[in-house]
């Protein structure tokens, strides 16, 4: 018998303990009713809509606040006179620095269904727009709600205070288990009384720590926890719509535009890079290998302009010792010859005013000796004079960065010249492309203009290049850039034209629009596109017409949870 007690108590210090454990483990859970949670603010709202306008008003603290903007485009409209008909009469909104119009309202305090009528006027434009707003009434007992819509429960007294949760329950457990261990002790000296005391000691501190457990949980009744009391907070809904108060539409610039499909031309996407204008360029190259040498301006660097014409850089041509040894002797023999023709012109000017030499005979030795010195001279400069490097074209110096005393090979290209406001893409396509009619080139955010000059009929790696002419601005662009281009063809397609910004990707890589469904939600549509021009898409399928899609700020509603 005393077996048996004793096997009794310590299965129920046993029990005792694992309940410990999952009182633990059971802490800060709500063992009422599933509560579900609220995906829009707790603030009493309500929206109206016309061809025109779009109109939010939203309730707190005894004052209407009142949203305004462009059906079509949700573009703010500021300066427009609000005539509000409230159960307390006429009341005329103020527009407020944040860009709302505001009006007292005391009457919203209090729950209840309130029919408003707003007349809107703004640049000859008036509208009526009729709404019915509905105060609930306060929620009570309701728990502490943060922004992520998350119960926070309370914190506890005591040991908490000083101590984290881990903390706690390693101290419960480890009392537990001391008193588990004092009960077996007892138990084997067989001294009952201390075994009770004992036994009755962990009761009382596991329920203690059941109570602790369970503080902040709530039991009450099924209730709906707002995520967010008395905030308005962006937020994905169950059911993949997104929820955007108006206020978060203003700062995040959220921008519409209805859906209206027209018939466009078939546009190809093709690679290319920006080239120079080959009549507006040109390189500068040395005829004959040689040591290089600057003008008296110096060598000019990268992006200086230059003119056609202008010397640019000298070429010293290298003398070999076999080409000094023959220039000397030639030097010689001219120095000889030059010698006796001196004397024989000497000898003959004293022999003329005596008739003893024609005077055709003095004239042909003078000639003689002018083109000895001609040709004595002529090798000197050869010695001396190096080859002068001139710029076959205007424009700036795209590349070269020549040094004094480099020796430049024959045909080395010393200097790149490129006018920069004449410049050219070269696109490479994969396919015949007669008669283009038009074709823009993309460079990140910046869209070209480019007007078709020719295309090749030899395969270069498998595809024909295509030159293009850009027009207009050539700011910011440089060649060797790569680009998009967009060139369109005679074949004729119908869609929506959007901005390449309106489009986002799912995870699975499919392309999506936003639709402004309602004034403060957003719903996700599966589109195809096809490439248009350097700034926008079309959508051939996905989308029905007369819809508003999103075309600004597409991005950030993308990243809503």
């Amino acid at each position: 018998m005393r077996l048996f007690n004793a096997c009794k108590l310590v299965g129920t210090a046993l029990l005792l303990t694992l309940s410990a454990q999952v009182a633990i483990a059971h802490e800060g859970e709500d063992h009422g009713a599933l509560t579900t949670r609220v995906s829009v603010s707790a603030m009493p709202r309500a929206e109206a809509t016309s061809d025109t306008f779009e109109l939010v008003a939203v309730a707190k603290g005894g004052e209407l606040a009142i949203y305004l903007d462009r059906f079509a485009t949700n573009e703010p409209v500021p300066g427009a006179s609000v005539a509000v008909e409230t159960p307390q009469g006429s009341v005329e909104a103020k527009a407020a620095p944040d860009g709302t119009y505001r009006l007292p309202a005391p009457w919203s305090s209090a729950p209840g269904h309130y029919d408003l009528i707003f007349t809107v006027a703004k640049d000859n434009i008036a509208d009526v727009l009729t709404l019915t707003l509905d105060v609930p009434p306060a929620a009570t007992g309701a728990t502490t709600s943060s922004a992520s819509g998350f119960t926070t429960p309370p914190i506890p007294r005591g040991l908490k205070e000083n101590l984290s949760e881990d903390h706690v329950a390693i101290l419960i457990a480890l009392l537990v288990t001391f008193l588990a261990g004092g009960l077996g002790g007892a138990i084997w000296a067989r001294q009952r009384n201390v075994a009770r005391l004992l036994l009755i000691g962990a009761g009382l501190i596991l329920l203690a720590n059941n109570a602790r457990a369970h503080d902040g949980e709530d039991h009450s009744s099924p209730a709906a926890t707002p995520s967010s009391v008395g905030r308005e907070v962006a937020q994905m809904l169950p059911d993949g719509s997104v929820f955007v108060p108006k206020s978060t539409q203003r700062i995040l610039a959220i921008r519409t535009l209805v859906s209206v499909p027209a018939v466009y031309r078939r546009t190809v996407e093709l690679p290319g890079r920006i080239i120079a204008d080959p009549n507006a360029s040109g390189y500068v190259q040395a005829a004959v290998g040689g040591r290089l040498s600057p003008p008296e301006s110096g060598f000019p660097r990268l992006g200086t302009p230059v003119k056609k014409g202008d010397v640019l850089a000298y070429v010293t041509p290298p003398l070999q010792a076999i080409d000094i040894s023959d220039m000397r002797q030639r030097q010689g023999e001219l120095d000889q010859q030059i010698s006796i023709v001196e004397r024989r012109l000497a000898r003959y000017e004293t022999l003329a005013p005596s008739g003893a030499v024609a005077r055709s005979q003095l004239d042909d030795t003078r000639l003689e000796l002018e083109g000895l010195k001609i040709r004595r001279a002529s090798l000197d400069r050869v010695r001396r004079e190096p080859e002068a490097l001139v710029a076959p074209s205007d424009g700036v110096i795209a590349d070269g960065t020549p040094v004094a005393g480099q020796i430049a090979q024959t045909n080395a290209i010393i200097f790149h010249i490129i006018d920069p406001a004449r410049l050219w893409v070269e696109a490479l396509s994969y396919e015949s492309l007669p008669n283009l009619q038009r074709a823009t080139a993309r460079i990140g955010d910046k869209e070209l203009t480019l007007g078709f000059r020719g295309a090749g009929f030899a395969d270069r790696n498998q595809s024909i290049p295509i030159h293009f002419a850009i027009e207009g601005n050539v700011a910011g662009v440089r060649v060797g850039q790569f680009v998009t281009v967009l060139a369109e063809t005679p074949d004729e397609q119908k869609g929506l034209a959007v901005p390449r910004t309106s489009i986002v990707r799912s995870t699975a890589g499919q392309d999506l629009v936003y639709e402004h469904v309602s004034a403060e939600r957003f719903e996700q549509r599966p589109v195809r596109t096809e490439p248009l021009d350097g700034l926008r898409v079309l959508i051939s399928q996905g989308l029905a017409p007369g819809k508003r899609i999103v075309v600004q700020g597409a991005e950030l509603i993308d990243h809503i949870r």
